[in-house]
């Protein structure tokens, strides 16, 4: 499957402004409801519900739903910083707790 049959299979985010990583309770880095990350809030949602936060495990999950986008991460480093952020946590880093932000707060 490729990124956008994954998507299709995730619930929707509209509600959503953002999603907010946090380590040690500090946000560490926000992804905005907006084209062009909007997938991304859709797959850090995703995983935070069935996760509960973003761990090894849900890194590896994250990769895998990225499909195509996480080969061309691979090969171009900082192109797609939400999947270099799984990267690292799947290589062993700290895990992010994450806040989902609704619209109008």
């Amino acid at each position: 499957m490729n990124f956008s049959d994954n998507l299709a299979a995730l619930p929707a985010v509209d509600q959503l402004a953002r999603v907010d990583l946090l380590a040690g309770g500090q946000v560490v880095a926000s992804i905005e409801n907006r084209p062009g990350s909007a997938g991304s809030v859709r797959v850090y949602a995703w995983l935070a519900r069935q996760f509960g936060r973003i761990d090894v495990v849900a890194a590896a999950e994250g990769l895998r739903l990225y499909a195509e986008h996480t080969e061309d991460a691979r090969s171009h480093p900082g192109k797609h910083p939400n999947i270099d952020r799984l990267f690292a946590i799947a290589a062993g880093g700290a895990p992010l707790e994450v806040a989902l932000i609704s619209a109008g707060k």
